[in-house]
């Protein structure tokens, strides 16, 4: 069966001069899946860096604006939260380890161009996690989940606390002491993460992960965890990164070694393969190369087929017009993958049944 195509789309990401060729009809098109893909404020930003706003249609451009204006008011409020919690770190002086959107939004990088950051994501050591939530408590952020079981789910098998609110500013703040689950397939180092973190010339007190990591872990993040709810805007994320970074001949080698120091072969793979599919991002052939020879990334042709069939449906704005007949089962079974890819099989189907148990019953954060 032949996919709705997302050309506009992915035009309009790459090279905002095709917008001044489109009509009504494909502008209501594009709009409707950007905004669905969490996309609208970086085609904006891109149209203007470009110099082509001036040219686009004045009803386009007012729905572009908005998302922009609430982009940059989540980054202007990312700023100050992150400020915040490096003071709140100081006593246990601990860095604040930025992960995600707050880091490519903290360090300037391409990827934060009308990128939207509704909450914050950092990174800690285990072993000094009850130090962190300690002070962090102390400091205004509470857990938004008190069920039982939840909390012990998180606590026990997952690879961060529970969603900590902070009370006065209602800001959302994730503490994580891994990338992965504790129960997953792979097990990233954190120690390692950690080491190789660099801190931000505007704040020692605030760290990023370094370069070939960021990728790793948005890569992680997209084909491990089966979390494809915004899957096509991870993609710009890991684009972007390897346009930025790639331009240095000295990020591919050590990609690859990063890769395979934190057992991250197959998230990469499969990560430069959709990349490559559907944004054309320029990935050197011996890199690909050289990570389908790894050991890690050994697949059948069959199953790289089935995953095809899978991701490149999933891997789309969740909106009708870039879907067909089998795009809802497509991310179902991606979703039921992520499960299995980070839990044991037992695990897995007492958490699945409880979880379509508690289906009936709404909660402010259910374990994922």
């Amino acid at each position: 069966m032949t996919l709705p195509r997302i050309d506009t789309l992915v035009a309009a990401l790459k090279q905002p001069a095709s917008l001044a060729a489109l009509g009504p009809g494909a502008w209501d098109v594009l709009i409707r899946q950007a905004r669905q893909a969490d996309l609208l404020a970086r085609i904006g930003r891109v149209a203007q860096a470009e110099g082509h706003w001036d040219g686009l249609p004045l009803a386009p451009r007012r729905h572009l604006a908005s998302a922009m204006g609430l982009a940059a008011r989540q980054q202007t409020e990312l700023h100050y939260e992150v400020v915040e919690i490096a003071r709140a770190l100081e006593p246990i002086e601990l860095p604040v380890v930025l992960l995600k959107g707050a880091a490519y939004t903290m360090a300037g990088l391409d990827a934060s161009r009308g990128r939207m950051v509704s909450d914050v994501d950092i990174l800690v050591p285990r072993q000094r996690l009850a130090e962190v939530e300690s002070v962090l408590m102390m400091g205004g952020w509470v857990s938004m989940n008190r069920d039982a079981y939840d909390q012990r789910y998180y606590r026990t098998w997952m690879h961060e606390l529970p969603p900590l609110k902070h009370m006065k500013r209602g800001t959302v703040l994730d503490v994580h002491h891994a990338i992965m689950p504790l129960t997953a397939r792979l097990k990233p180092d954190s120690n390692l993460l950690l080491h190789s973190a660099r801190p931000l010339e505007s704040d020692p007190r605030v760290q990023v992960l370094c370069p070939a990591d960021m990728v790793l872990h948005s890569a992680a993040h997209l084909f491990h965890e089966g979390d494809l709810e915004l899957g096509l805007r991870g993609l710009v994320d890991l684009d972007a990164l390897l346009r930025e970074f790639g331009s240095d001949p000295a990020f591919w080698p050590e990609l690859l070694v990063r890769a395979r120091d934190l057992q991250l072969d197959w998230p990469l793979h499969q990560a430069l393969r959709y990349v490559g599919t559907l944004l054309n991002s320029p990935v050197p052939s011996h890199v690909t190369e050289a990570l389908y020879a790894s050991p890690g990334v050994s697949i059948a042709p069959w199953r790289q087929r089935t995953l095809d069939a899978l991701f490149l449906r999933a891997l789309r704005p969740a909106h009708a017009s870039a879907s067909d007949a089998w795009t809802p089962a497509a991310r179902f079974l991606l979703y039921l993958r992520g499960h299995w890819l980070r839990m044991p099989p037992t695990m897995l189907l007492w958490h699945l049944l409880r979880k379509l148990v508690k289906s009936t019953h709404s909660a402010p954060v259910e374990a994922k």
